[in-house]
């Protein structure tokens, strides 16, 4: 059996009064990406943070490919890569120095620093402003020097703490993409990001996080699947059909339709996506024509609403750990 790339129990943080981290089990597997998300102040910070040893944790325990977190902390960290929610780049070099410095003090020669360098800043898009001083640098572009500079070893482990917050969108793809190529060429992902439409395209599976605790967890589908069924969307081509059509629905899906209230549009929960067909013919036979329809699934949105009774957050978190 693979170990896993991280594997957690009851990891618990005190801050004074407040219990940051209330026992996260968590298991990620290795070579996948593990999304997590959680409110503002729910612990997935100062969760990474104690993966990554930058936190001792007060209760639990916690092992990065079979090495324990605290026992075996410099182990750990010569598997990791961490970008945080800031910049950790120095903001008088330029982004080429930023870069070399990082990649020597990793133990790479001269030679090799420069290179790999290059290679990064071709990668995210930076060339251009390679000899520019950071100064000038807007947010964004201090972000992906940042990513950058957690890929020169290309760690085992990667963990991304809120790595888009701040990018435009052409940028957050270049990310995903990424994100993508890493995770093919075998590197394992722990991201935790405010927007679940990241979550959604990247992450095999989620957790999500609330009060310190993992409060459910799985693939995207899965979740969306525990708050609710798809439904189907119908348009009608005639309004005045609508009554026709919610009869259809009834006969076939024994279920009820809900119009909207110009009666042009029908929604119908969709327990069994088979029986689509089946109602498709009946509205036929009864000469009820459509404009439009299909089949919509819940969305993450509507997951995270349900299970933190919040809705996602829109600003980067900000956690009594990075304080």
């Amino acid at each position: 059996m693979t170990t896993p790339a991280i594997e957690a129990t009851g990891l618990v943080k005190v801050f004074g009064d407040n219990r940051a981290v209330d026992g996260v089990d968590l298991v990620v597997r290795a070579g996948t990406v593990h999304g997590v998300l959680g409110p503002n102040g729910a612990g997935k910070t100062t969760t990474i943070s104690m993966l990554a040893t930058l936190l001792k944790p007060d209760g639990g325990n916690a092992r990065v490919f079979g090495h324990d977190v605290v026992r075996e902390a410099s182990r750990v960290r010569s598997l990791i890569g961490v970008t945080g929610q800031y910049a950790s780049v120095d903001e008088t070099l330029s982004a080429t120095e930023n870069l070399v410095i990082f990649a020597r003090l990793l133990g790479l020669s001269r030679a090799q620093a420069k290179a790999k360098a290059t290679e990064l800043l071709e990668r995210f898009s930076l060339t251009e402003a390679a000899r520019r001083p950071l100064a000038k640098f807007s947010g964004g572009m201090r972000r992906r020097l940042d990513l950058a500079a957690s890929l020169i070893a290309q760690p085992p482990l990667l963990f991304l703490d809120e790595p888009t917050t701040g990018l435009d969108p052409r940028t957050r793809a270049q990310m995903w993409d990424t994100i993508r190529e890493l995770v093919a060429t075998g590197s394992t992902v722990l991201l935790t990001t405010q927007y679940l439409d990241e979550a959604d395209q990247l992450a095999d599976v989620i957790s999500v996080i609330d009060r310190g605790r993992v409060v459910a967890e799985g693939t995207a589908d899965d979740l969306k699947s525990s708050v609710g069924t798809a439904s189907l969307q119908l348009r009608l081509a005639d309004p005045a059909d609508a009554d026709l059509a919610r009869a259809a629905v009834r006969d076939v899906l024994h279920v009820e339709a809900i119009a909207s209230a110009e009666r042009a549009w029908l929604t119908v929960p969709l327990s069994d996506p088979d029986r689509v067909t089946d109602l498709l013919i009946e509205l036929r036979g009864s000469g009820v024509r459509l404009a439009e329809f299909g089949v919509q699934k819940p969305t993450l949105d509507e997951v995270f609403l349900t299970i933190t009774g919040k809705p996602a957050s829109t600003e980067a978190e900000k956690e009594e750990a990075f304080a």
